[in-house]
């Protein structure tokens, strides 16, 4: 055989063995679909970090209750701010560390509060999102939060709120959503980290597979930060056959809290 027929062919064949895995690779990189042809967001899924003890870095520290040892104790984490630090105005930031000092008493997820935006979704609960043309529902086990994104006739927030008003839209395959109208008492996470009445979160929701989202949020408050920054993190869909959302009712866990003597006596 020639040589150089010899070396042709085998080019030949290289070339379509990637073209081949170009075209599988492509076929990978779309997203489940909905009978509309949206990308596919339905399911319930978890974070499996621990962005709910503090979106920037930090080491591990003692917990602030003695008598439960290590169980309350904030793991180490590298964090999950784009940059590293949250970028607070001067007088907010001395407001975070002495909210952390008092956050036993302060943080509003001890008291069994509305968890509001974007705490809710990185909280170690699970949440299910359920897809039609109009809207996208956002169910959280935690205090039975719910969230209706309106895709097609946005309004702006009739009225501040725990959960705030969320607009949303499709960009290529990416869900983006856009919140405001917050009554200012939420908390971002257990570290103190806080926001005014003026925030604005931008998340986006993409499909890295099909069991696992890439979650970003863009945050905004000019009360408070020096510029809008933002955190990220992937999400995975639960895969157990009997996942369902089950309910976190902790109302009636603080009672005694918050009430004292004005609870309602057990019978």
């Amino acid at each position: 055989m020639d040589l150089r027929t010899s070396g042709t062919a085998t080019a030949l064949i290289l070339l379509a063995a990637c073209c081949v895995s170009a075209a599988l690779a492509a076929e990978d990189d779309v997203p489940p679909r909905t009978a509309a042809g949206l990308p596919d967001f339905n399911g319930i899924w978890q974070t499996m970090g621990d962005a709910n003890w503090g979106l920037e870095p930090r080491a591990a520290a003692a917990g602030p209750v003695l008598e439960l040892g290590a169980a309350y104790a904030p793991p180490p984490s590298v964090g999950y701010v784009v940059g590293g630090a949250i970028p607070y105005q001067e007088w907010a930031l001395e407001q975070r560390d002495e909210n952390y000092a008092h956050r036993l008493e302060r943080d509003p997820e001890i008291k069994c509060y509305l968890p509001g935006v974007p705490r809710a979704t990185y909280m170690p609960h699970p949440f299910q999102i359920i897809q039609s043309d109009e809207h996208v529902m956002l169910l959280y086990s935690y205090r039975g939060a719910v969230r209706t994104v309106h895709m097609k006739e946005h309004k702006p927030a009739p009225v501040p709120s725990w959960m705030g008003w969320s607009n949303g839209w499709y960009e290529g395959d990416t869900l983006v959503v856009e919140t405001t109208g917050f009554n200012g008492m939420t908390w971002l996470d257990r570290a103190g980290n806080f926001h005014s009445e003026k925030l604005r979160v931008v998340e986006r929701f993409t499909h890295v597979t099909d069991d696992v989202l890439e979650y970003e949020a863009t945050i905004e408050d000019p009360d408070v930060f020096t510029r809008p920054w933002t955190i990220e993190m992937p999400l995975y869909r639960r895969l157990e056959p009997n996942a369902e959302l089950l309910e976190f009712n902790c109302v009636e866990f603080v009672e005694d809290l918050i009430y004292g003597d004005l609870a309602k006596p057990e019978e």
